[in-house]
């Protein structure tokens, strides 16, 4: 009886509107951030500085999708990070391709290309 109270008589409702607001909430700030930081980088310069690379590392996530009543489907995906660090000690990690992240060594050392957060490359010397 109180469940169905509950169900029926607009407390769904509101925890409903309550979680759709949530979710759209949550939706909106990685998008704002999202463009935020790329505006951000668009703004910064466009530096080269003498770097060597002092690590590497990946990050994998996995998705699980629900395809219909019988069958589900699963996905991942790899993100490839660099760690450099410059002359003044410094270090900073760039996200990177796959590409990329293969030819990377630790150890090497080169001019890095960035601007602000975004990775543009990296010469051997």
């Amino acid at each position: 009886m109180m469940f169905d109270n509950f169900f029926w008589g607009g407390g769904f409702r509101v925890l409903f509107t309550l979680t759709f607001c949530l979710v759209f909430g949550i939706i909106l700030f990685v998008l704002i951030s999202s463009v935020r930081q790329w505006g951000k980088n668009n703004r910064s310069p466009k530096l080269t500085v003498n770097a060597a690379i002092v690590d590497k590392r990946t990050h994998i996530s996995h998705h699980h999708h629900n395809a219909d009543m019988h069958a589900m489907h699963t996905s991942t995906h790899t993100s490839y990070y660099v760690t450099f660090q410059v002359e003044s000690g410094d270090r900073m990690e760039l996200q990177v391709d796959c590409r990329e992240f293969g030819m990377l060594v630790v150890g090497d050392r080169g001019r890095l290309h960035f601007q602000g957060t975004r990775y543009l490359g990296f010469d051997r010397a």
